[in-house]
């Protein structure tokens, strides 16, 4: 049989983060049963970091483009029937 070996890390929390773990804990859980199981949601995109990460040069998108992008979206109207 072969043995394994287990590395560990020691980390500091403050406490608000510390209680978070602690209240989703399950049972025995450790609490590297409970980082391992968390999801981690990442912050939504916005049109402001969607647009910085294109100006610098994210994409390969030009300026120029973007900006006869954003000035053909000032002229384009709302249509009578959003449906058509």
């Amino acid at each position: 049989m072969q043995s394994s070996c287990v590395s560990t890390k020691t980390i500091t929390l403050e406490l608000d983060a510390y209680e978070k773990l602690r209240r989703v804990k399950r049972g025995g859980d450790s609490f590297t049963e409970v980082v391992r199981r968390a999801v981690w949601v990442d912050a939504p995109v916005t049109g402001e970091s969607l647009l910085d990460y294109y100006l610098k040069g994210g994409s390969g998108v030009s300026g120029k483009y973007l900006d006869a992008l954003e000035e053909a979206s000032k002229q384009d109207s709302i249509p009578d029937d959003p449906r058509a």
